[in-house]
């Protein structure tokens, strides 16, 4: 991504109720990413995204430029007592030569999770669906010259694969090369050293509600967070997929995909999942709406509708209106 002006920082809350679950979307930034649809999916027509402009445009396209406007954003999660945090974003503070669009970041992001009702200290458990620059900048912040954990109190769950694949000791040769530089060092090896960390294969229960599974392709240890409670049904996919593009076309990557094989056949696997369950499907960057449920098309799918999400109040916040009303 090209270097720019984050400009469009925000700090909007959005809540929806999933059986016992309650989610909320905490947004870090929203906007413009410097790619055009071609750049940033390249197998995607044009046509692909002008065809379907009633959803896309301007919530994931802006037609006037023509870049793809994308959100970074956390998932807080309240299941059987717990506060658990779905990526972290990009973070302030951090080094990024490689990423100068995500290099040190001034963002007002624990204050607007702050407004969700959620201090560091409040947080039990977080989540790295996969070690990308813009989803584990938050896990550290900086105290003095030392980078310390964000959430003192949390576990932090990381997929193993991850991250060996991603520690620099072990030497591997990533597709972003060296967009992903100091990232490891700043923001995944302080929570490791604290005792922190908690690294998982395969898949791991972290309540009745919530289960973690690997779903390789995006990046080799690259997981989704599978929400079953009540009637209700939802998937985090990470990046799996960043947009409606991909939605109802599961054969088109973006261009950060490690495994291309691996990540169509990944993305088309969860997407019937979703369609044959009737499961929200929630990635990590889609702005707009935020997630969507999908059914069956053929050999694709195609958008049924999108997740009905109704913005934050705080119970101290709600009293206050009903007073003054």
């Amino acid at each position: 991504m090209e270097h720019m002006e984050l400009t469009e920082l925000t700090g909007q809350t959005e809540q929806i109720e999933l059986g016992d679950v309650t989610v909320t979307r905490v947004k870090e930034y929203y906007g413009p990413v410097g790619m055009t649809p071609g750049a940033f999916i390249p197998t995607s027509r044009e046509d692909a995204w002008r065809d379907n402009d009633a959803w896309h445009a301007p919530d994931f396209l802006d037609p006037r430029t023509n870049i793809v406007n994308a959100a970074v954003q956390s998932w807080l999660l309240r299941s059987e007592g717990k506060t658990i945090l779905v990526d972290t974003g990009a973070g302030n503070d951090k080094e990024r030569p490689y990423s100068p669009v995500w290099s040190h970041l001034r963002t007002d992001f624990l204050a607007t999770l702050g407004r969700a009702g959620v201090a560091p200290e409040d947080v039990d458990i977080v989540i790295n669906t996969h070690l990308h620059v813009d989803h584990v900048g938050w896990n550290t912040c900086l105290d003095g010259r030392d980078w310390v954990p964000t959430f003192p109190n949390a576990t932090y769950l990381l997929p193993k694969d991850d991250f060996d694949f991603w520690n620099p000791d072990n030497g591997h040769k990533p597709l972003l090369g060296r967009g992903n530089q100091n990232v490891f060092e700043d923001s995944v090896a302080p929570v490791h050293r604290a005792g922190q960390v908690h690294l998982w294969e395969g898949s791991h229960r972290i309540d009745d509600n919530l289960r973690l599974d690997t779903a390789p392709g995006h990046t080799p240890g690259s997981s989704v967070l599978t929400l079953v409670s009540g009637t209700d049904r939802a998937v985090f996919v990470g990046d799996l997929l960043h947009s409606p593009v991909q939605l109802v076309d599961p054969e088109h990557n973006s261009c950060f995909c490690e495994d291309p094989v691996g990540a169509r056949a990944t993305r088309r696997r969860i997407l019937g999942w979703a369609a044959d369950r009737n499961a929200l499907v929630v990635p990590a960057h889609l702005g707009g709406h935020g997630a969507a449920e999908v059914e069956r098309s053929g050999d694709a799918f195609a958008i049924k509708g999108w997740a009905p999400f109704t913005p934050y109040v705080r119970a101290e916040e709600d009293e206050a209106q009903v007073t003054n009303a």
